[in-house]
């Protein structure tokens, strides 16, 4: 189970997210946060079992 304000990343990826929210009535509930390489606020949604902890 995943925390808020947690670094994760999707397994085969390298871009690091930080998870900002949950919704768990939904199959994609983990809500993440990223910013793109020019600076943009990137928002997606994904299930727990797309990603992983992201050791920095």
């Amino acid at each position: 189970m995943f925390k808020k304000g947690q670094n994760v990343k999707q397994e085969f990826g390298n871009q690091i997210m930080k998870v900002t929210d949950f919704e768990p009535e939904l199959i994609e509930n983990i809500i993440t946060q990223w910013e793109d390489e020019m600076g943009n606020i990137m928002t997606g949604k994904f299930t727990e079992s797309q990603l992983i902890i992201a050791d920095e």
